[in-house]
């Protein structure tokens, strides 16, 4: 009896899992979909999903509504640029948090955990004026340099170094072993999934930012694929099936990057840190 219950239990989970996925899926659906309809039908009541005629042209008309190819590179160096700086910014800040001693250390960690409290659409107008005296507006400069450290991925870090044995440190010391040797020999090998969560994170962030790239770039050649949606917004009305090609063309790198990177992610969620 007790074996059914459980059977019966585990049957009604997956069918709820199963439901929530496809509620959760359904924009993507229509993202996809409509990405391959006529106009006429895109905006059809009742909804018609399935296109009558697959249209590919809207693909090829997203692509040549905007300069793809520009977009497409600022969107990739910034993104890489971003999670770089944000890694090595990071795992300095969380290493000398987790394993150096320094006046008011506590304190600071304090202010930075609740400096996430603040929003960050708080910060946009003194960045922006920063950033304007320094002559720095609608250059990479101002696209990278202020998102190269990350409260979030620093305090992450620090947590999964202070999980790790203290006796790896202290046997590193009593071996001669520096500082920044024990960092990029043992606390980094021991922690590529958190960190690799981190990057991806941080990314896929980067990857989606819409408003600061808006505001800080005045030029063509400085936007990036999400401020390039903004193109099929007209006063004539929104070109709602070449917006949707674009979109997929934008998320493929993502859903790509996930893919292969799905691992870490697991890895760094299922551990908790090495025990000892």
């Amino acid at each position: 009896m007790t074996n059914k219950k459980h059977s019966l239990v585990g049957i009604i989970s997956y069918i709820i899992l199963i439901l929530g996925l496809i509620w959760v899926s359904l924009p993507f659906i229509w993202m996809l979909l409509t990405a391959f309809k006529p106009s006429n039908e895109v905006l059809k009541m009742p909804p018609q999903w399935i296109p009558t005629v697959w249209k590919w042209e809207n693909f090829k008309d997203a692509i040549k509504s905007v300069p793809f190819n520009r977009y497409f590179f600022n969107s990739v160096f910034i993104s890489i640029a971003v999670t770089l700086g944000d890694i090595l910014t990071s795992i300095l800040a969380a290493y000398a948090f987790s394993h150096i001693d320094f006046r008011f250390k506590k304190i600071l960690l304090a202010t930075l955990l609740a400096c996430m409290m603040i929003p960050g659409e708080i910060l946009m107008i003194p960045n922006y004026v920063t950033l304007s005296k320094f002559g720095w507006i609608d250059t990479y400069k101002a696209l990278i340099l202020p998102w190269c450290t990350s409260i979030f991925s620093i305090l992450l870090i620090y947590q999964q170094f202070i999980s790790l044995p203290k006796s790896y440190y202290k046997s590193a010391k009593i071996n001669g072993c520096s500082d920044l040797r024990y960092l990029f020999t043992i606390l980094i090998p021991c922690s590529i999934p958190t960190l690799a969560s981190v990057a991806i994170l941080k990314f896929i962030n980067c990857w989606n930012s819409y408003i600061w790239p808006l505001i800080v770039t005045n030029s063509t050649d400085m936007r990036t694929l999400p401020v390039g949606a903004a193109a099929f917004s007209t006063e004539a009305g929104v070109r709602y099936n070449t917006l949707m090609a674009f979109s997929v063309l934008m998320t493929i790198p993502i859903i790509l990057i996930y893919l292969f990177t799905q691992k870490y992610l697991v890895k760094s969620i299922g551990s908790s840190g090495i025990k000892g």
